[in-house]
């Protein structure tokens, strides 16, 4: 019988964890470890997976949360990984049509610019060309004239022309998320808040590893006959506690990004642009505000919690008052911002920008798989590549045999649609769905957002509203406990912090209004996951201190 991913199964988690021996442990719940899970355990193979913090609480919450063919690894003629994750945009989008949506994108092409105006359209055309671009989405030039219709904000005097083309947003937490939640229903038992402390070894080998419940502050075993590190900024922290540590290293470089109110910085459309400093940034409108971003510039501070500093900050102010003028946009205008790392191969001589995005596999003396590099949108070919190495272990250790790769036209939690989901099918099946919704007094726009959020699962989550509004007569308390008690039976949400951060992202989009909602929050999880008035308390402080930190960067 498949275990629930719900918070309130931990226990029972736990003690299968102490009780079996999987074929493969995954230490790491960010994408990468996500995806491996699905494909391992889609392939037939039993699976665990444990995560110290929060699934996603890494690199994989604090990217430009973009599923894109990296445009700008043509510069460094990185054909292969222009094609390979090119391609790959797609398949996540038909995946997960509800949270990897098309969006265009314009490149303003400026005097003095990293990409001329020819250059701009060759490049185009080669991506487009090898990332198999749909035709009614491949690039289009623009005029001055038409680039300034299109984002009236941009009318600088160094503005050439430009270029139309598309990428795919998503929130890169939420895709984590139900990359799980599908791995939970082919039987992979993944547990957050669970920690790696060492590993057991057997004759040269490593079995198994050490665990630390860091809810409870119990400590347990966990085997399996495959080991693979997939944490990230953390893959040299765990080579370190195999010994293993030689040759190839992790290099952190630090992606920062700001948020503004719409209301200064009006984009019809995201943009892609010069920064002046042979780099390229993103503007990004989402709802009510626009996030910008990113930085890259070398790091070695906290890992668990980079740092976000004036410079960083004002770095991207004066991108964007070089694109816009008009913008004027001041360091008051900053609302929040946040900071993530990317664990690139280290490669000597080369700035942040210029290191590679490619992953690369490490297989220890003791059989440890380790796995760093790569992008969000390639998840699914690491995870490919990681189970093929697994299956072939398994097949030399007992000889058994495993499908190949299931998961390319493996549609995630939520996405499952009765239909090839284009963006007009879409939006119809949403408004179908809001007839169900709307007797909860809910509007079309905030039902909307959410059916983007949670796509077919968003009956589950309607069902569950209608309750609490009968009870509560409240349409946005209503839907509020509705999104809470889904999050935690069916998300493994286990802390304000995960719900603010991680399920709902509000933390990057909607931080004022965190503070609206947040002690009702606590007393409402507090129920459900039966904690003590101190325990609450301690999620309400680690929230605001997040809060805090989303604002700390100083003039």
């Amino acid at each position: 019988m498949l275990t629930k991913f719900s918070a309130l199964n931990r226990k029972e988690i736990v003690e299968k964890f102490k009780n079996s021996k999987f074929d493969l442990l995954i230490i790491g719940g960010g994408i990468t470890g996500a995806g491996i899970a699905l494909d391992a355990s889609s392939r037939g193979m039993t699976v665990a997976l444990i995560e110290m913090q929060d699934f996603a609480s890494g690199t994989s919450s604090r990217s430009t949360k973009l599923v894109h063919g990296g445009l700008r690894y043509l510069e460094q003629l990185e054909l292969g990984l222009v094609r390979e994750v090119g391609l790959e945009r797609e398949t996540v989008h038909t995946n997960a049509a509800h949270i990897v949506i098309p969006e265009k994108m314009v490149l303003p092409i400026i005097e003095d610019g990293n990409l001329g105006e020819f250059t701009t359209s060759i490049a185009l055309f080669v991506y487009d060309f090898l990332a198999g671009v749909k035709k009614d989405e491949q690039r289009r030039m623009l005029t001055r004239e038409e680039t300034i219709e299109r984002i009236p904000l941009i009318d600088s005097p160094i503005l050439k022309s430009g270029a139309l083309y598309y990428e795919y947003k998503t929130d890169d937490s939420r895709l984590t998320i139900e990359v799980l939640k599908k791995a939970a229903e082919y039987g992979s038992l993944a547990l957050n808040y669970s920690e790696a402390l060492s590993f057991i070894y057997e004759e040269g080998k490593v079995k198994g590893v050490d665990v630390k419940d860091c809810k409870t502050q119990e400590n347990y075993q966990i085997f399996a006959k495959n080991i693979v590190n997939a944490t990230g900024p953390w893959v040299d922290k765990l080579r370190e506690k195999d010994n293993s540590l030689k040759g190839k290293r992790i290099h952190h470089t630090k992606g920062v990004h700001i948020v503004v109110e719409k209301s200064r910085f009006n984009l019809n459309h995201a943009i892609y642009f010069d920064t002046g400093d042979k780099r390229m940034v993103f503007a990004i409108p989402r709802q009510n505000i626009v996030y910008i971003g990113t930085t890259d510039t070398n790091y070695t501070g906290d890992i668990k919690n980079p740092s976000i500093n004036e410079e960083d900050v004002q770095y991207l102010i004066n991108a964007v008052n070089k694109i816009s003028p008009n913008a004027k946009l001041e360091f008051i205008d900053v609302k929040s911002a946040w900071a993530g790392l990317r664990p690139l191969i280290h490669e000597d001589g080369k700035a942040p920008s210029e290191l590679s995005r490619k992953d690369e596999i490490f297989t220890s003396e003791t059989g440890l798989v380790s796995i760093a590099g790569g992008k969000l949108t390639g998840y699914r070919i690491m995870a490919k590549n990681i189970s093929k190495i697994v299956a072939e272990n398994l097949h030399k250790l007992e000889g058994r045999d495993f499908v190949k790769c299931q998961t390319k036209n493996l549609r995630l939690s939520g996405g499952e649609f009765p239909f090839y989901p284009t963006q007009e099918k879409l939006i119809q099946f949403a408004d179908a769905k809001y007839d169900l919704a709307k007797q909860t007094g809910i509007s079309v726009a905030d039902f909307k957002t959410l059916f983007y959020k949670y796509g077919m699962n968003i009956d589950k989550v309607t069902d569950i509203a209608y309750g609490y509004y009968n009870e509560t007569k409240n349409t946005d308390i209503a839907w509020l406990n509705a999104e809470i008690d889904y999050s935690v039976n069916n998300e493994m949400t286990a802390s304000i912090t995960d719900f603010f951060i991680r399920r709902t992202s509000m933390i990057f989009f909607h931080i004022n209004e965190i503070a609206n909602v947040l002690n009702h929050s606590a007393d409402f999880m507090a129920k459900m996951l039966n904690w003590t008035e101190e325990e609450k308390q301690k999620n309400i402080q680690e929230m605001n201190n997040e809060i805090e930190n989303a604002k700390s960067f100083n003039k």
